[in-house]
């Protein structure tokens, strides 16, 4: 018999399957969110390989149903941009609340895993969520960045690259530095970090 962990990562998968949106990896077919679920576990597992439940939970349900509300939907601008993220992060963490209800988690844990969704204690230092950003910054990097360069100008880029490396901790540098990166990408990267 499955676990409740199980049964709840099950639940939150079979909504990343929704997306329309596919990508081609290893010459399957596969919806976008699913595969970003997936590689942010496999970064969590280099990451923390001994996290929590919560974590997990968090880290699978990180962009959960995040295809239903559009980057263009709000205002193509920096502040359109933020006021977009910060409605995703509450609306990820509500949605996925009732999965892991019905799952038997009970209120403190639920609550926790939309704390992490959040991000809430960034700042704070709170090591949970530290992961979390960590993990994001990595499937960016490994799986988002080599489109994302092609799209914008060298000094928005390195700009986004260095406060993507600010948020980052330690670990989450060290394991940035191992991701193997198209010469033009390790170029940018190179002109980040020398400031």
């Amino acid at each position: 018999m499955a676990s409740k962990f199980e049964t709840a990562a099950q639940k939150i998968d079979e909504a990343h399957a929704l997306d329309p949106k596919k990508i081609t990896v290893d010459g399957e077919e596969v919806p976008y969110e699913l595969h970003y679920a997936r590689k942010m576990t496999a970064y969590l597992d280099k990451h923390t390989p001994d996290a929590s439940d919560v974590l997990r939970l968090a880290i699978r349900a990180q962009h959960f149903r995040r295809w239903e509300v559009p980057r263009d939907s709000y205002p193509m601008t920096r502040v359109g941009y933020h006021a977009w993220r910060t409605y995703l992060k509450k609306r990820q963490a509500q949605l996925v609340a009732p999965i892991l209800e019905e799952c038997g988690y009970d209120t403190k844990d639920v609550d926790r895993v939309k704390a992490l969704i959040e991000k809430e204690g960034l700042r704070q230092g709170d090591p949970e969520v530290q992961a979390l950003e960590d993990v994001a910054c990595l499937v960016f990097l490994d799986d988002q960045f080599e489109d994302f360069e092609k799209e914008h100008d060298e000094d928005k880029i390195i700009k986004i690259l260095q406060k993507t490396w600010v948020k980052m901790g330690d670990k989450g540098h060290q394991l940035a530095l191992q991701i193997p990166m198209a010469q033009r990408c390790q170029e940018l990267v190179g002109k980040a970090l020398a400031g």
